[in-house]
Formats: C-alpha cells, sequence, structure tokens
C-alpha cells in the first residue's frame, strides 16, 4: 500500500490481524480458485477462529499491511482494547494458592448478517459459551442495487452488550452500513460494535468510516480495489457460494 493510504487508515478503527505465516498460507488458499470445496471450508473455518480469537483480545497495537506497518494513535483512538475485562481473584488446586486475573464482562451478543455472517457462528459459539447469537437479513434491491433490510431478531437487552458483528467481506460497505443503522435504531453504541470479518476492501472501510467512525474493523486482510461488478480484488470470490456450495 501507498503510504497516503497507510496513513489514512492509520487514524481509523481498524485492525488487522498480524501476518503471520499461518494466516498468510489459510488467505492464500481462500484466494485460489482451485482449492477443493472441503480444504476451502476447512481454511475458512480455520480463518474465522482466528479472527474471532483476534477480536475478544484485548492489546491489538501493530497493524501490518505487507511491508507497512503502523501503529495506533491513541491520542486519536484511545486505548486500543476491543472488549471490556474486570479483575478476578480466583484460587487455584494447588495450597489454596491465590491468582489474581481478570474475566470478561460478560455483556457481549453476536449478530450475524445472512447468509455468509452464519459460517462465522460456530467459531464465536466456541470461543464464547452460551453467547447470544442476534440475525440480520439484507437483500440488494435489483432495480436500485442499494440494500434494503427485511429482517433483525436481537436480545431485548442488546443495547447494554459490546455487539460482535459478523460478515466474512467487506465489500462497498453498504450492506455493513444497513447493519449498524439497525443496532444504533436498538440502542446499540457505535463504540460498542466490533465488525469482524476477513477480506475487507479499502473503498468498503471508507464507507464504513465515513457513516460510522466510532465502530472497530478487526479483519484477516486488505485489498485495495473493488471491480465493476463489486466484487474484491483479488478478494475470493463470494465466500458465500463457496462455503455453502451454491456457486
Amino acid at each position: 500500500m501507498s503510504e497516503g493510504i497507510d496513513e489514512e487508515i492509520r487514524v481509523m478503527k481498524v485492525y488487522l490481524h498480524p501476518q503471520t505465516n499461518q494466516m498468510q498460507a489459510i488467505v492464500t488458499a481462500l484466494r485460489d480458485r482451485t482449492t477443493e470445496r472441503s480444504d476451502w471450508i476447512f481454511n475458512a473455518d480455520r480463518a474465522i477462529r482466528l479472527m474471532v480469537e483476534y477480536a475478544l483480545n484485548e492489546d491489538n497495537e501493530e497493524f501490518d499491511f505487507g511491508r507497512h506497518y503502523l501503529h495506533v494513535d491513541c491520542s486519536i483512538m484511545g486505548s486500543p482494547k476491543f472488549l471490556p475485562v474486570t479483575p478476578l481473584r480466583v484460587v487455584t488446586p494447588v495450597d489454596e494458592a491465590a491468582f489474581e486475573g481478570v474475566t470478561y464482562q460478560r455483556r457481549i451478543v453476536g449478530v450475524s448478517i445472512i447468509r455468509a455472517g452464519e459460517a462465522m457462528e460456530t467459531a464465536l459459539r466456541s470461543c464464547c459459551r452460551n453467547i447470544r447469537i442476534g440475525k440480520i437479513l439484507i437483500q440488494r434491491d435489483h432495480q436500485t442495487a442499494e440494500p434494503q433490510l427485511f429482517y433483525t431478531k436481537f436480545p431485548d437487552d442488546i443495547h447494554t452488550r459490546h455487539v460482535l458483528l459478523l460478515d466474512p467481506m467487506l465489500a462497498t460497505g453498504a450492506s455493513a452500513k444497513t447493519a449498524v443503522a439497525a443496532l444504533l435504531d436498538r440502542g446499540v453504541a457505535e463504540e460498542k460494535i466490533i465488525f469482524i470479518n476477513l477480506f475487507s476492501s479499502l473503498e468498503g472501510i471508507r464507507a464504513l468510516h465515513a457513516s460510522y467512525p466510532g465502530i472497530t474493523i478487526a479483519t484477516a486482510a486488505i485489498d485495495e480495489k473493488l471491480n465493476n461488478s463489486k466484487y474484491i480484488v483479488p478478494g475470493c470470490g463470494d465466500f458465500g457460494d463457496r462455503y455453502f456450495g451454491t456457486e
């Protein structure tokens, strides 16, 4: 990425998963059009699990965009923490030894954007036992090409919780903005929304940040452009089709 783009992203609440060999190998397999479906789903599930665990992490201070390294400007963004924890004192089985640790404040809810976002629910449940998961259905109007909100189902107390918004792709940002608007209508604060995805376009990041600068974006890859059909390039194709076998 260019230095100008680096600087632009730096002041947004965008967190790129560390580009470890493991993550790069997984993303490569997801991008490869020749990856067999069973292998593709396996790698998608691995990437989703890594991203969910990353979003549950407290300290994510360094971004790695290829060769460029960006650091959170805490004077702009505040403390670089996703989810709040509270101190917890426990006693171990050994000599009744005390240990001063932490625990999540347990005010978390997942919300998946149907259908691709549903592929992320299993990983979230495996990390957060008994977590509640809401649903949002958004479809594109065939005449206007604008996203239309068709259905929402949220816990009644969602306005008191941190929301993990699940959708593996952030392309134009239109669907994400519609989903965030639905959450705000239910009283959720922007600052309590963490949007977890695998592939983000710069256009989508810009659009979402311009409308809702308070939300946090956690992603595995950032791609620089969309094609004429509004697919992320290089991207991975249609995530939902590849995951659910409806190509």
